[in-house]
């Protein structure tokens, strides 16, 4: 059965919008409410978010519908949604929920739901929730309504949990790092980080005035976090998205290293110590990286893209490592969700424990080149119904005669297709991805 509101990173939408207006957030709230209700006894929830001035309007209306369904509430404003994750777990309560639109501009926002256990909601529960919305809502007698806290010192928890993953011999003394926090949720919380396990921390991307966040800053837009790399003579930068549940880093050099190639060192580091059963990866991962896994005796599979499919395959294969090339990295011997200051700490782990530089440690990974065009569609548009966009993938694919891969994928967050070609020449994935692309905008009206 397909999900009508949730995609595959919560409900996400351009505020004012269907679904993103305060009476769909309120009966959101109140359905998981009544979900949560017949599940366990005196149900309880984290709610926080990121810097997005919606963030304000869409809190008010989940307290809301929570409260009206029964349901306590502990409220942390803005913090990363991996601190969600962490806080529902420590403080024993039955979700966690996150206001954010992850790396989406500030008109958009979205809520995605965690379990007590810190994993991302499963889809059952999605659908049930999502029935339950069907259902007229209600409110609770006024002595059965929840209760509101706030949770004053949850960035301090997250900070010392971060700090936690990073190994107790091993500090960060002598590092000149810059960290942009992309104004958005970590911006008081990853510096604190990384200047308290001693490295010395230039920050930018912390003034968020709640229409900044992600704007020409943070993993998404690398360019000002390289030119201060490149400004300060930083030995690293390490660039946040808006939740803060990916990262990139830039090195002394200004180059930029991807997910794939941050996740690469570390299992490699890993490997090393005999410590990785397998890696997940997926359907974007860099051919480069399966071969580098093989060569390397790891494991590694594909999953659908999405860091939830990651996960999933993760758990089901008893694999502790698995990532994306846009930045989530899973290292589940640390955190239940991706992490980007976590993700960032492991990356910097092998380079201290190993004393190589990142450029060392990813040397033999030589990355097949790729293109990736985002072509605007309506939403519910089906790609495959179009023979046309049939016959470009087609002949692309026989103009790389087996020196490269195509992948056309709709976006879970955005109403875009995204074509991916890979392969050697560059030239020769550049035409075939754009002569796809061509055909996807003529099939779809634009």
């Amino acid at each position: 059965m397909s999900r009508k509101y949730f995609g595959t990173d919560g409900v996400r939408g351009t505020v004012g919008s269907s679904p993103m207006t305060p009476d769909f957030v309120l009966r959101l709230g109140y359905a998981a409410g009544k979900v949560l209700s017949g599940r366990v006894k005196n149900p309880a929830v984290l709610i926080g978010k990121d810097t997005r001035i919606s963030g304000y309007m869409l809190e008010s209306a989940l307290e809301a519908g929570f409260s009206a369904a029964g349901v306590d509430v502990h409220m942390c404003g803005p913090i990363p949604t991996p601190a969600v994750a962490y806080l529902t777990r420590a403080l024993r309560l039955s979700a966690g929920v996150v206001i954010s639109a992850s790396h989406n501009p500030y008109p958009d926002n979205g809520i995605k739901i965690f379990s007590g256990d810190g994993f991302k909601l499963p889809d059952e529960a999605e659908l049930l929730i999502e029935a339950e919305m069907e259902q007229p809502m209600a409110c609770n007698h006024a002595a059965k309504l929840g209760k509101v806290w706030r949770v004053d010192d949850a960035g301090g928890r997250y900070i010392e949990f971060c700090k936690s993953t990073f190994p107790t011999q091993l500090d960060l003394r002598g590092l000149r790092l810059v960290v942009d926090c992309a104004h958005g949720a970590a911006y008081n919380v990853a510096p604190h980080v990384f200047h308290e396990l001693g490295a010395d921390v230039t920050s930018i991307g912390v003034k968020p005035d709640g229409l900044n966040i992600n704007d020409q800053t943070g993993a998404t837009a690398p360019a000002a976090l390289r030119q201060q790399v490149l400004d300060r003579q930083a030995d690293l930068g390490i660039g946040l998205d808006g939740d803060a549940d990916r990262v990139v880093i830039i090195d002394a050099s200004g180059r930029l290293y991807d997910g794939d190639q941050l996740l690469y060192a570390v299992a490699r580091h890993r490997a090393s110590k005999g410590k990785v059963s397998g890696v997940a990866g997926t359907l974007m991962t860099n051919l480069a990286f399966e071969n580098a896994m093989r060569r390397l005796g790891i494991p590694f599979g594909r999953a659908a893209v999405g860091d939830r499919y990651v996960l999933e395959m993760m758990r089901e294969r008893g694999w502790e490592l698995g990532g994306e090339n846009s930045g989530h990295i899973i290292c589940l011997d640390k955190h239940t969700t991706g992490d980007g200051i976590v993700s960032a700490l492991q990356v910097l782990h092998a380079v201290r424990e190993t004393r190589a530089s990142l450029a060392e440690l990813t040397a033999d990974l030589v990355m097949f080149p790729q293109v990736l065009v985002n072509v605007k569609v309506p939403r519910g548009f089906d790609w495959r119904q179009h023979s046309g966009i049939g016959k470009a993938q087609a002949e692309a694919e026989r103009a790389l005669n087996g020196r490269g891969r195509v992948l056309l994928r709709p976006s879970g967050t955005e109403p875009v297709l995204r074509v991916m070609v890979e392969g050697e020449p560059k030239e020769a994935i550049e035409s075939a991805a754009n002569s796809i692309a061509a055909a996807v905008r003529s099939a779809a009206g634009a």
